[in-house]
This record gives C-alpha cells, sequence and structure tokens, in this order.
C-alpha cells in the first residue's frame, strides 16, 4: 500500500469524524489499523479492509439500485473490495456500474464536489470458503448517487444474481446509517 492511500483514508475518516458522523460512530476499528499501518486497500488484511459501495437513488428519491450478491445471499446496494482510483467515490461508482450495468450515475449534490463518504460503516461479513476467507469487517465508504431507473441494467452474473430498481424503504433492511442520514437530504425534485 503506497502512504498516499493511507494518508488520503486517514484525512478523509477524520474529516467524516469532524464533519459527518453521529455522536455514536467511533470507527473504532478502522482508526487503529490506519494507526497500525494495515495494507487495507487489500482484501487479505485482517481484521478487516476498505470496500466501497453506492447508494443510489432516483432523482425523487423513491426508487434505490439494489443487486442480489451472490456470496451474501441477499440484496444490498452495488459495491466491492476497493480498487484503486483517483477517488473512493470513483471506485464506489466503478463497482456499481460493473455490478448493474448502470450508466450516468452522477455523484449527489450532498457530497458537495467533495469525496467524503456519505457513511462509513465497519461490519462483519461471513467470508468466502472457496477464497479461503475466514469472517472479518468491511469498513465500507459508501456514497450517495442518483440515476434515471428508465435505464436498462445488465447484472454481472459472476457477482450477483440481479440487479433492480427497488423501493428506497429497502434500504432500511441493511442500510439502517444512510436512511437516517438521507433523512437530512432533500430530495433533487
Amino acid at each position: 500500500m503506497t502512504t498516499t492511500f493511507l494518508t488520503a483514508l486517514s484525512k478523509l475518516v477524520e474529516r467524516y469524524l469532524a464533519d459527518v458522523a453521529s455522536p455514536r460512530e467511533h470507527l473504532s476499528l478502522l482508526r487503529w489499523q490506519i494507526e497500525q499501518g494495515h495494507r487495507l486497500d487489500l482484501r487479505t488484511t485482517y481484521p478487516g479492509h476498505v470496500t466501497t459501495s453506492a447508494i443510489i437513488l432516483s432523482p425523487d428519491h423513491r426508487q434505490t439500485l439494489l443487486i442480489d450478491h451472490i456470496t451474501i445471499g441477499r440484496w444490498l446496494q452495488p459495491g466491492g473490495h476497493y480498487e484503486t482510483d483517483e477517488t473512493f467515490s470513483g471506485s464506489a461508482q466503478r463497482e456499481a456500474e460493473e455490478e448493474t450495468g448502470v450508466t450516468g450515475l452522477r455523484l449527489h449534490p450532498w457530497h458537495q464536489d467533495s469525496d467524503l463518504p456519505f457513511v462509513i460503516d465497519s461490519h462483519d461479513v461471513p467470508g468466502k470458503a472457496s477464497r479461503n476467507e475466514t469472517p472479518h469487517i468491511h469498513h465500507d465508504l459508501q456514497y450517495l448517487f442518483v440515476a434515471d431507473p428508465a435505464q436498462p441494467l445488465i447484472a454481472q452474473l459472476e457477482e450477483v444474481n440481479a440487479a433492480q430498481w427497488c423501493d428506497a424503504r429497502r434500504l432500511a433492511e441493511f442500510a439502517p446509517k444512510a436512511v437516517a442520514r438521507l433523512g437530512t437530504v432533500a430530495a433533487l425534485g
């Protein structure tokens, strides 16, 4: 991992904690791993590593684009392990485009042209026996995007069973921090 990645991640986490996080968000494990110099850009780093994901909304915020994740076995926002990009949001966008085939994604105005995540969610994942992965932590940098739900979708069948637009209330099933924060975001109209 380059020093640049770790420095950029550290600054991003500090800014998130100062400007976005709720009083109960501390990101203790992520901050400890940064302090220890862990290779958070590699999926083989334990106990956790960085992932990026895209919460994609229709312009009126009534729909969200979800994937049926093969490994996890449930509907989630598109995303995956961090891959090198100029920005963390760019990594999230690439994952979303690859998994769903969606085009024309725009970073939501909430981001104000910055790379500040909408949510940082550190959560347990089951691992994958076929990759010799044990259960571990994903430090997921979640970005908010807007797209037209009339666009055709093409699911990346190697990683997802399906991709489809759903009622945005489904986000509550797996992204409670994002749902709480969405309550403060005005629709684009």
